[in-house]
């Protein structure tokens, strides 16, 4: 069992920045393949960016050069630094991890972009 908790989330304007936290319960290796989803109101839950077993990087189109994702395997956290965002940036934050072939999910962190 891994329990995921994310926090960081909040309200910016349009083109701040924000960082997503978010902490396993349980260690993780480097092979942990993890990732961070969003889920705007009204609309279903959609991959934002994650890093495989090999530590292959894959964004969503529409952040590309704004997000980045990165791991600290010691402290058992992956991040989300997000740049420049934009109003439709807007939505619920939530942390996958892929542990021993089963998916976790955290609770989510709320994200708002003000125009």
């Amino acid at each position: 069992q891994v329990q995921l908790v994310e926090s960081g989330g909040g309200l910016v304007q349009f083109g701040g920045s924000l960082r997503l936290s978010c902490v396993a319960s349980r260690s993780i290796s480097s092979s942990t393949p993890m990732g961070w989803y969003r889920q705007a109101p009204g609309k279903g839950r959609e991959l934002v960016a994650n890093i495989n077993r090999f530590g292959n990087r894959n964004y969503a189109d529409s952040v590309k050069g704004r997000f980045t994702i990165s791991r600290d395997n010691a402290e058992s956290t992956v991040y989300l630094q997000m740049n420049n965002l934009r109003p439709d940036d807007t939505a619920v934050y939530y942390c996958k991890a892929i542990y021993i072939g089963r998916e976790f999910w955290g609770q989510g962190t709320q994200v708002t972009v003000s125009p």
